[in-house]
Order: structure tokens, then C-alpha cells, then sequence
């Protein structure tokens, strides 16, 4: 016994013991960070896979979204344009109504005159440089100008 106990006291012996348990503290603890990790990536992975899936989940919904916002925003401008343009049109049809509105445009469009009343056609010597369809139209009978202006109408409509 006296040799174990000596052996066992050993700088040597002492040494080896010291190696062996701190080789095996280091494997552990190896062992136990290399189980942590592989933990973590494992739920790591599964939380960008579940990430993943949601957004690809919710990006068509999203965008359909985005889109119908912008329709809605859109045809709300498109009724109010066409509210504006009911509006200029009451307003339009309100002065024809008036029988002195109809009366000026209808004489100032096609030169009418009242009875007893002369018309004259003033030309302008400065106007020399006006277009030439301006100046044919001046030498037309009225009622040339009015088919013109109904064709004209007829042809913006389409």
C-alpha cells in the first residue's frame, strides 16, 4: 500500500489525473456547446421557415390590398370629376333656359338680327394674318357654318 499512496502523491501521477480530468471537463463541455448550438440552430432555421411562410402567406393579400386601395382612391376622383362635370352642365343648361342668354348666343353664333334691325360685318384689316379657314368661314352663308359645327361636335364624340 505504501507504493499507492506513493504513487498516488506522485507529481507524475498528480499530473496525469489533473490532464485526465481537465480532458474530460473540456469534452463536456464541448460536447454541451456543440448541443446548445445545434439547439439554437435547429429553432432558428424553424423560426426563418415560419417567418418565410408568413410573409409569402401575406404578400398576394397585401398587395391586393394596396391595389384595391388605390382603385377605390382612383374611382373616388373619377366621381367627383363627373359631379363637377353634372354641375358645369345644370349651370349650362340653366342659362339656356333664360331666353336672353339663348337669344345673345344664338346672334352672336349664326349673326342673326331681330327685324327691323340692320347687320353689319366689320373685317378687321389687322386679322390679314388669320388662318384661311378663318377667313372661308366669313365668306360662307351662315347655315355652311352651323353643319360645320355639327359635324365637328359629331366627330368629338367619338
Amino acid at each position: 500500500m505504501a507504493v499507492k499512496d506513493r504513487d498516488r502523491f506522485s507529481t507524475a501521477t498528480r499530473l496525469r489525473l489533473l490532464g485526465e480530468q481537465t480532458a474530460a471537463r473540456v469534452y463536456r463541455s464541448q460536447t454541451k456547446r456543440q448541443a446548445r448550438r445545434s439547439r439554437l440552430t435547429g429553432r432558428a432555421a424553424l423560426l426563418a421557415l415560419v417567418l418565410c411562410s408568413l410573409v409569402v402567406a401575406l404578400a398576394y393579400p397585401m398587395r391586393q390590398y394596396v391595389s384595391q386601395r388605390a382603385e377605390i382612391a382612383d374611382v373616388r376622383r373619377q366621381k367627383e370629376q363627373a359631379r363637377e362635370r353634372v354641375e358645369q352642365l345644370r349651370d349650362a343648361k340653366a342659362r339656356w333656359q333664360d331666353d336672353a342668354y339663348a337669344e345673345h348666343r344664338i346672334r352672336e353664333r349664326l349673326h342673326y338680327v331681330m327685324p327691323g334691325e340692320t347687320g353689319y360685318t366689320v373685317v378687321d384689316p389687322s386679322a390679314a394674318g388669320q388662318k384661311r379657314t378663318d377667313r372661308a368661314a366669313a365668306d360662307r352663308p351662315w347655315y355652311t357654318n352651323v353643319w360645320e359645327g355639327v359635324d365637328k361636335a359629331d366627330r368629338t364624340r367619338r
